[in-house]
C-alpha cells in the first residue's frame, strides 16, 4: 500500500462533518480495485481486530467522499478484499500454569507406567539388551511416521551436525542399555536410589573435566547423596553387583552425553533432535544384543517367553514398553522447556520420588528400615543439589542480562 499509516492530523483535516456519518450499504460503496492497494493481505488495516475498508487508506479522500465504519472481518471475506480473520486465544495460551501442570503429570504418569511395564517383561523375559533395542526401534518407527505425516516436519541435518550428535547417541545408548541390565538385575527402587548419584558425576565431570570451578556448597549438598545410596545399598535385599555396577556405569554415560550434548548446541528443534539421537543409538545397540544375547534368544529366549505369557501378549508388552519410553522421553523435553531451571531440577526429584514409591507398592518390594532411609536422605540431597545449581545459574544468567 503506498500508505499504511494514517496520521491523526492528516485524517481529521481531510474528512467531512463528522456529526453526520452513516454506513452506507454495501451494494452503494464505491470501492477501489485492489490492484490499486496491492496485494490482497494488503487490502485494509487492523485496527483493534477490525478491517477498515480501503477507501480509508486512500492517500486523497475525495472531497465529499463517505466514511465507513470499522467492520468485523467475516470467515467469508467476500464483501472486502484482504479482510483477515482475528485467531481466537487458545487454552493453552490462555492457562499457561494449567498446561504446564499437565505436562509434568503425563511426564510422571508415562514414566511410571513405563517402569513397572519395563519390570514385568523382565519377570519372564530377562533379555536387557534385546528389549533396550525394542524400546529405541519403537521410538524410531514413530519418528518417520511422524515424519512422513509432517507432525513435526523433518528438520534436515548435515554431516557436520551427524558429528556432533554421533557422541551423544553413544554415550545416550550405552547408559539406556546398563540401565535396562540394573532393572533386570535388581528392584527397581533400587537403580533409580543409585541414579540419584548422576548429579554427583555431573559435578564431577564438570570440574575435571571441563575445568569448570564447581562451589563448595554444591560439593556439600552432594554428601547426602552419597551417604544416602551407600545406606541403601548396604542393606538392599536385591542387591548384587552386577545391578550396581551397571547403574553406576549408567551415571558416567549419561554425564558424559551431558558433556557432548553442550557441544553439540544446535538450532533444531528438541523433537527432531531427539528422533536423530535415537536413530544412532538403535544402530549402536543392535551389534550387542545380537552378539551376547542373539544365540540364547534364539534357542530359548522367545520360546520360554511365549510359553509362560503368550504370543499375543509377549508382542504387545514389547510395543507398549517402547511406546511409553519414546513418549516419556518426549514429553520429558518438551516439559523441561517450558519451565525455569529450579522447577526444572525439583520436577527431577519428584519423578524419581513417584517411580521409586509406586514401584514398591506394586512390586511389594520388601526393603529394610535402613534402605529407607537411606533412600529418603538421597532424594533430599538431590533436591538440595538441585536448588543450589538452579540458583546458580540463575543468577549467571542475571549477571548476562545485566
Amino acid at each position: 500500500m503506498e500508505s499504511r499509516v494514517l496520521s491523526r492530523a492528516t485524517t481529521l483535516s481531510s474528512l467531512p462533518t463528522l456529526n453526520k456519518l452513516h454506513r452506507l450499504p454495501l451494494a452503494n460503496a464505491s470501492l477501489p480495485s485492489v490492484k490499486s492497494f496491492g496485494s490482497v493481505s494488503d487490502g485494509g488495516n487492523l485496527v483493534w481486530g477490525r478491517q477498515l475498508r480501503p477507501e480509508l487508506c486512500s492517500p486523497v479522500l475525495k472531497k465529499g467522499a463517505s466514511l465507513l465504519r470499522p467492520c468485523p472481518a467475516t470467515a467469508g471475506g467476500n464483501d472486502s478484499a484482504g479482510e483477515e480473520k482475528v485467531a481466537p486465544v487458545g487454552f493453552f495460551s490462555r492457562y499457561p500454569a494449567l498446561t504446564t501442570g499437565f505436562f509434568f503429570f503425563t511426564w510422571y504418569f508415562l514414566n511410571v507406567i513405563f517402569n513397572i511395564l519395563n519390570k514385568k517383561i523382565y519377570n519372564y523375559f530377562p533379555y536387557p539388551y534385546f528389549v533396550s533395542v525394542i524400546h529405541l526401534a519403537v521410538g524410531v518407527v514413530y519418528c518417520l511416521v511422524s515424519w512422513t505425516v509432517g507432525l513435526p516436519k523433518r528438520a534436515p541435518i548435515d554431516g557436520n551436525l551427524l558429528k556432533l550428535l554421533i557422541p551423544v547417541a553413544v554415550c545416550h545408548a550405552l547408559g539406556h542399555v546398563t540401565s535396562n541390565v540394573s532393572f533386570a538385575a535388581v528392584a527397581v527402587s533400587f537403580t533409580h536410589t543409585v541414579k540419584a548419584l548422576e548429579p554427583f558425576f555431573n559435578a564431577a565431570a564438570s570440574q575435571f573435566i571441563l575445568g569448570q570451578s564447581i562451589p563448595i556448597t554444591l560439593w556439600l549438598s552432594l554428601a547426602p547423596v552419597v551417604i544416602g545410596v551407600s545406606m541403601a545399598s548396604l542393606t538392599e535385599l536385591s542387591f548384587n553387583w552386577l545391578g550396581f555396577i551397571s547403574a553406576m556405569i549408567s551415571n558416567i554415560s549419561f554425564t558424559y552425553r551431558s558433556i557432548y550434548s553442550k557441544k553439540a548446541m544446535t538450532d533444531m528443534d528438541s523433537t527432531n533432535i531427539y528422533a536423530y539421537i535415537s536413530i544412532i543409538a538403535l544402530i549402536v545397540c543392535i551389534p550387542p544384543a545380537l552378539i551376547i544375547e542373539g544365540p540364547t534368544l534364539l534357542k530359548t529366549g522367545f520360546n520360554d517367553a511365549i510359553a509362560k505369557v503368550g504370543l499375543v501378549k509377549f508382542v504387545s508388552d514389547l510395543f507398549w514398553v517402547g511406546m511409553f519410553y519414546h513418549l516419556y522421553n518426549q514429553v520429558a523435553t518438551n516439559t523441561l522447556e517450558r519451565v525455569a531451571p529450579l522447577t526444572h531440577a525439583v520436577g527431577n526429584v519428584l519423578k524419581r520420588v513417584f517411580v521409586i514409591g509406586f514401584s514398591i507398592i506394586i512390586f511389594g518390594n520388601k526393603i529394610s528400615t535402613q534402605t529407607g532411609i537411606g533412600t529418603g536422605i538421597a532424594i533430599a540431597g538431590v533436591a538440595l543439589y538441585s536448588f543450589i545449581k538452579a540458583q546458580i545459574e540463575e543468577e549467571k544468567r542475571q549477571a548476562k542480562a545485566a
